[in-house]
Parts: C-alpha cells; sequence; structure tokens
C-alpha cells in the first residue's frame, strides 16, 4: 500500500457534517473540504436571512469550526448566543451567525466572509456553500399538499406527511467554486443530516448533479440514527440509498448504517418526537453496506471517531 493525502469532498450541513467534519480532519492523509447546504429558514440563522437580506450563515459556520485549529474554544465564543436585551433585533443570536453576516455585509461577497473566517479560525480545510443564491426548499407530500421553507418541511414530516416531491424556489445555481472543485475529489461523502432538508436539497441545486458525476472515486452516503417524524416512520437505509442515488445520477456506492441502539428511556425521549431507529431495509446488493454502533450516548449524534475511522476504512481500502 502506497499512502498519499485524498483529497475528499463532504456534503450535508446541520449539526451532522461538522460531527464528521471534526473527527476527519486529524487524519493526516486526508485533505477535507465541505459543500454546505444554504436553505435554512429557522432560528438565527433564517433571522438574518429575512432581516438583513444575507444568506443563512449557520450551516456553513458550523463547518468552519468543525475545521478548526482550536475547534474547542472557537465554538464557545462563537457558538454562543448574544443576551444583549438593550438590542432586541441582535438578542438571540450567536456571535458566529452576526460576525460572518457583517463580513458578508461589508465585502459584499458571503465566499470572501467564509474564505475570511476560514483564515481566522485556522481552518485545515475549505468550506464552499453549494450556492450563493437564495432560496427555499419546498415539498409537495403524497396527499398533494405543498408547503415552502425547510422548517414547514420539517413540520409536515413531523404531522406525518410523506414527501413525494422536492424543489428549490427559485431554482439556483452551483457556486462557481464548488462547481471547479467539486471534480477534483477522490471520494464525495454525504451526509449525516436531516435527509430532506439539509443532504437532498443540495443535488438540487443547478449543476451540482453533474459535478459529483464528475467524481472519480466512491460515493459513500452516511445514514442518519433516526427517521424523521411520523412521515419517515417507514423509512429505511436502502430508501436512502435509493433516492440519493436517484438524486445525484449516479449510485452510491457504500453506505455507513448505525446498529447500536440506547436504552429505552433515551428511545422513549425520541419516540416522543415521533422519531425511530433507522432501520437497513433491501440495500441493493450494488451498494456495499458498511455497519457499526455510532450511536454511543444519549443524545442522537454519530461519535465522530467512530464514524472517521469507519470511512477512513472504507477510503484506504478502495484508493489505495
Amino acid at each position: 500500500m502506497d499512502l498519499r493525502t485524498l483529497n475528499i469532498g463532504c456534503f450535508g450541513g446541520g449539526t451532522g457534517l461538522p460531527s464528521l467534519l471534526g473527527g476527519l480532519k486529524s487524519n493526516p492523509w486526508l485533505n477535507v473540504n465541505a459543500v454546505v447546504t444554504m436553505f435554512d429558514s429557522g432560528g438565527s440563522s433564517g433571522q438574518l436571512r429575512d432581516e438583513l437580506g444575507v444568506l443563512p450563515p449557520g450551516d456553513v459556520l458550523k463547518c468552519a469550526l468543525a475545521l478548526a485549529r482550536n475547534e474547542k474554544e472557537a465554538r464557545r465564543v462563537l457558538l454562543s448566543r448574544l443576551p444583549m436585551p438593550e438590542h432586541a433585533r441582535l438578542r438571540g443570536h450567536t456571535g458566529g451567525n452576526l460576525l460572518l453576516s457583517m463580513m458578508e455585509r461589508y465585502s459584499g461577497d458571503f465566499l470572501a466572509a467564509v474564505d475570511g473566517l476560514r483564515a481566522l479560525l485556522g481552518c485545515a480545510g475549505w468550506v464552499w456553500p453549494v450556492s450563493i443564491e437564495q432560496a427555499s426548499v419546498c415539498a409537495e407530500y403524497g396527499d398533494g399538499t405543498r408547503t415552502r421553507g425547510e422548517v414547514e418541511v420539517d413540520a409536515g414530516q413531523t404531522a406525518g406527511n410523506a414527501i413525494s416531491r422536492l424543489w428549490l424556489e427559485p431554482e439556483v445555481s452551483l457556486h462557481a467554486a464548488a462547481a471547479r472543485e467539486i471534480p477534483r475529489f477522490e471520494a464525495a461523502i454525504i451526509g449525516p443530516g436531516s435527509f430532506y432538508t439539509s443532504l437532498l436539497p443540495i443535488f438540487l441545486v443547478n449543476g451540482a448533479r453533474e459535478a459529483i458525476g464528475q467524481v472519480q472515486g466512491p460515493v459513500i452516503l452516511v445514514t442518519n440514527l433516526l427517521t424523521e417524524g411520523r412521515g419517515m416512520w417507514h423509512f429505511t437505509a436502502a430508501e436512502a440509498v435509493r433516492q440519493m442515488g436517484e438524486s445525484i445520477g449516479r449510485p452510491v456506492d457504500v453506505a455507513l448504517v448505525n446498529t447500536a441502539r440506547p436504552g429505552e428511556k433515551t428511545l422513549a425521549r425520541y419516540h416522543a418526537e415521533h422519531k425511530r431507529p433507522l432501520e437497513l431495509g433491501d440495500v441493493p446488493s450494488s451498494c456495499e453496506v458498511v455497519t457499526g454502533e455510532f450511536w454511543c450516548g444519549d443524545i442522537a449524534r454519530h461519535d465522530r471517531r467512530r464514524l472517521a475511522q469507519a470511512v477512513w476504512a472504507v477510503l484506504s481500502r478502495r484508493l489505495f
């Protein structure tokens, strides 16, 4: 085996992708990059988008923090929410979201703001927004009803509606930097993250499907630990593999699937939120399944070290 540095791309958003990035960045044989969803309509990010007309900064911020030289300290400072009772419009925003939004406003360029934040944090890899054009995730459910916005789409699933179609409104295009870099990746890792609001929307961007189609190495899908609402109770890892393959226009080569189950109290807490452990299902024979105990605590989050080691095992076997 002749080891060399691999240039890989990770796709997603939310809290799942930063966990993967944080685990992979310490591997000296990996050059880790992120392509991040930009369609967040909730919380601090959504409010800043609506009030200041800036792109939602939250997912990009979390990925940059995960790749930071001193991640723990950077997270402590930039993810703290500002009390500021005398400034109602600023109250409740994270320091990092405000910083990134301010840098965008002054530079006039979101990518320049992200690159400035990267330099400030001493990030080990690059972070690219999938698009810098504003759009919202829209969904149509099995009963024909429709909704718009990340928060509203999630709420529909929680209420028991199964998504039959997903699109972006208006249509947006892949950012030129991402379009240039994605075909250079030696492997693509998708997830973990909310399937319909963090993962699939990336590949609804014009040009994203074509770009990932040029990646020469494997496409690895990190499946989630839980389903997301009553509308996904019958969703499986196999269904995630099938839908993702259709979305990206090429088969998923490897699926990483959790087999661990937490205690009954933890399961009951998530069941009250209409979430259940994701089952394997009938995965296509063309997709390799790698199973492991990735859920190691009371909170539904992949153990970053175990996940990173599993990804490295797949990459080293397939690319070396």
